[in-house]
This record gives structure tokens, C-alpha cells and sequence, in this order.
């Protein structure tokens, strides 16, 4: 029988019959010992079911549905109680032919469907909240795993498992942006997938995404580390790998004072840019652009002290970035302010900071924005008493979603970009 009338049936047949009335039916002429056999429980226990005196569990509704051959029917039914809501009973219906379905073997345009879904959530990071996009991650997860889990051919397997790596540094990126310490599990689950299915360009990838989150974490010597693996990994493909991790280097570099080997990362991190395929410049968690580069360089020339240099590098992202990206925009904002601070005007650096998390539409002020913003304060110890550092202290200690009554609501005409 194929798919689609094995759905019709279970559709027709599930909105009529309780478990029980399924069972007897699909039992057929065999016998209550035979099936209680292969199921693994007591037949007095399937007499039960079948008269409605008891209900299943999810482990011996997925036990008979294979005994009896019921292509997931009983599944589907045993996630409805007697007597739920018409509407409760609907999503249970859905949520088993849903899984019947994606647990079978797939075909190339079901796969081509799974590869789509993994490019749509890396393009939706550059402008959807962490917030919105971790439940959609979880849900088509969930599918993936279903996926893995059913008889599929070794090429089939291989895509899947590229699919779940890149899933899982969806995953690790989402957590870290939320300041969720879960995300190193996820690093782990994406190198181990992208190794099993001897994926280098996805693997380099990996290394280079887990760089940032040592970078952010504080920990430079292991970032500059992992950077290093990243391109080593690639080999001289181009791929995105590379280019994501030499600025992330230089980054770290600057930060240990290293100048002469940062200098030399954002020499390599140009060169790998170039040599990327208009695909993978895309905007995109999978792809690198310029604007990106120019954010992260900017970025190094800030740590460096070089703030002439730095300037031009931001002015050129914020050009470059669209408005949607928020993000990287007020991360390069809170860089304009740090270059400020370090050129002596800790006012204009606060209240441009201060701007800019007032700016941020509130489902984008994540962890790591605060944090970065955070950072400017504690550069600027000796001007606490500043109007301005006071408010942004003032900013950042309110909850998500809530501006300050006064001075936060009304920053300063030096504060605006």
C-alpha cells in the first residue's frame, strides 16, 4: 500500500475509532497470543485494549502498531485520549502521520526539502531574534531525527548527517547568542556529525563557529587555536571556514597585543574572502561577506588602539549591512563607541552606546549585546560620574523590554550616529 492511502486510511479511520476498535480491526483473524508474541506483552493485556478498559502507553502502541502492521495508525491514536477535545485529538492525528511519514525512507525531493529547511534557518539568523528561531530549530530537529532513525540508503544517510552538523551549529549559535552555556554540547554534536559524514568544508566550519564562542567566552589562546584548526581543516578550499576564521584570529590577536600577527590574519582573512563563490558570500550563518569582514576588522583595529583605521572599517559594514541585520549593526555601533572611549570622550562613547541599545527592537537585545556594552562601562571606570556612563548603566541594568523614565528614554543629541 503506498503512502498516500496508508495516510487516507489512518486519517478516515483514526477520526472514528478509539485504540481499542483500531486494534481489533487490524488484528484481524490472528489471534490474541500470536500478536501479544510479537508485541512482547500479555494477550489478556490486548483484550483489555481492545475493549477500552485500558489505554497504552507510547512504547506498547509503537509495539502493536508493528505487530499488526498498522503504519503508524496506533501511534497516532494512542497520542489521543477517550474523550479529548476535538481539536487536542486533530493535533495528535497530525503530529502521528506526521511522523509516520518523515520516519520512512526518503525520496530526493524530500531530501532536497531538508537541505532547503537548513539553508532557510542559517539566511533567518541574520535578522530573526534567537528567541523566534530556537523553536522552529527544535521542531525540524526533531524531523531530522526521526529521519536518521529509518532505513535510508548510504547516500541518503551522508546528507542527513551534513544536515544535522549544520543543524547543530545552528543550534550552538542560537544558544550562544542567548548566553546559554548548552551550546558547547551542540559545538561537540556538529564536529562529530560533520567528521562522521568526512565533510572538511563543513567541519572547518564547525571549528571556525566554536573559535567565536571561546573568543566571547574569554578564552583567546584557545580561539586563536581553533581559528588555526579551521583553516588547517580546509586546506586551501575555498570554503567558508577559512574566511570566517582568520578575522576571528586577528580578533584575538589584537586582544593579546600580538599586532604584527593580527595584521597578518586580516591579510589572510581578505584573501580567503576572495576566493569564495558568490554562493558563500550569501547572508547567511553558512556564508561570509564584506560586510561581516569589514565589522570583524574593524573590530581588530579597535582592540589594536588604531581608531582612525577602525573608523573607516565601520562606517564601510554599517553601509553595507541592511537595516535587518541588527545585530551586527549595534555590535558595530558599540565598536564606534569603544574607539570613542579610547579616544578620551567617554561621554560621546556612552551616550552613543546608550543610542544604541535604545534602538535595538527589544527581541534583539540579546546576551551578547548587553555584554559587549557592558564591556564599555568597565572600560571607562574613572568616568563613572559622567551624566552620560550613568545612564548607560542605568540601560543595561533594566529588564529585557523596559527603558528607563528618564535620561535613557531622552539620550542626548551627541548620542544619535
Amino acid at each position: 500500500m503506498s503512502a498516500k492511502l496508508r495516510t487516507r486510511r489512518t486519517l478516515g479511520a483514526s477520526m472514528k475509532e478509539t485504540f481499542g476498535q483500531a486494534l481489533r480491526r487490524l488484528r484481524g483473524p490472528r489471534s490474541l497470543r500470536d500478536v501479544a508474541a510479537i508485541a512482547a506483552c500479555g494477550k489478556s493485556y490486548i483484550a483489555d485494549l481492545e475493549k477500552g478498559q485500558r489505554f497504552p502507553s507510547k512504547e506498547i502502541a509503537a509495539a502493536l502498531d508493528q505487530a499488526v502492521g498498522a503504519h503508524g495508525e496506533l501511534i497516532a491514536l494512542a497520542d489521543t485520549r477517550p474523550g479529548a477535545d476535538p481539536l487536542e485529538q486533530a493535533d495528535a492525528l497530525q503530529r502521528g502521520l506526521h511522523e509516520t511519514l518523515t520516519a520512512g525512507p526518503l525520496s530526493h525531493y524530500s531530501l532536497d526539502e531538508v537541505e532547503y529547511t537548513v539553508a532557510r534557518h542559517g539566511r533567518a539568523t541574520r535578522y530573526r531574534a534567537e528567541g523566534e528561531l530556537l523553536p522552529e530549530l527544535l521542531a525540524d530537529f526533531g524531523d531530522l531525527r526521526l529521519m536518521l532513525s529509518g532505513r535510508q540508503t548510504v547516500q541518503v544517510r551522508k546528507r542527513l548527517t551534513i544536515a544535522v552538523a549544520r543543524m547543530s551549529g545552528l543550534m550552538a549559535l542560537t544558544l550562544l547568542k542567548l548566553g546559554d552555556g548548552r551550546s558547547r554540547g551542540w559545538w561537540r554534536t556538529g564536529r562529530a556529525a560533520a567528521a562522521a559524514a568526512e565533510d572538511r568544508a563543513t567541519l572547518s566550519w564547525m571549528y571556525a563557529q566554536k573559535a567565536y564562542q571561546l573568543y566571547y567566552g574569554g578564552d583567546l589562546e584557545g580561539a586563536v587555536e581553533l581559528a588555526c584548526r579551521a583553516q588547517q581543516l580546509a586546506g586551501g578550499l575555498p570554503c567558508v571556514g577559512p574566511a570566517l576564521a582568520a578575522p576571528l584570529q586577528a580578533r584575538a590577536l589584537a586582544l593579546l597585543g600580538r599586532r604584527g600577527e593580527a595584521i597578518a590574519a586580516l591579510a589572510e582573512a581578505e584573501a580567503a574572502l576572495d576566493r569564495l563563490a558568490p554562493a558563500d558570500t550569501a547572508a547567511s550563518a553558512f556564508g561570509y561577506s564584506e560586510s561581516q569582514l569589514r565589522f570583524h576588522s574593524g573590530n581588530a583595529w579597535t582592540h589594536l588602539g588604531e581608531t582612525s583605521v577602525a573608523a573607516e572599517q565601520q562606517e564601510r559594514a554599517l553601509e553595507l549591512y541592511p537595516a535587518s541585520d541588527h545585530m551586527d549593526r549595534a555590535l558595530v555601533r558599540l565598536d564606534q563607541a569603544m574607539c570613542q572611549a579610547a579616544d578620551g570622550d567617554a561621554a560621546e562613547a556612552a551616550a552613543h552606546a546608550t543610542q544604541t541599545l535604545m534602538d535595538l527592537p527589544t527581541e534583539h537585545r540579546s546576551a551578547l549585546i548587553v555584554y559587549r556594552a557592558a564591556e564599555l562601562v568597565a572600560r571607562v571606570p574613572e568616568a563613572r560620574t559622567v551624566p552620560e556612563v550613568r545612564v548607560l548603566r542605568e540601560a543595561l541594568a533594566l529588564p529585557p523590554g523596559e527603558r528607563a523614565t528618564s535620561g535613557a528614554d531622552q539620550p542626548s543629541d551627541r548620542a544619535r550616529p
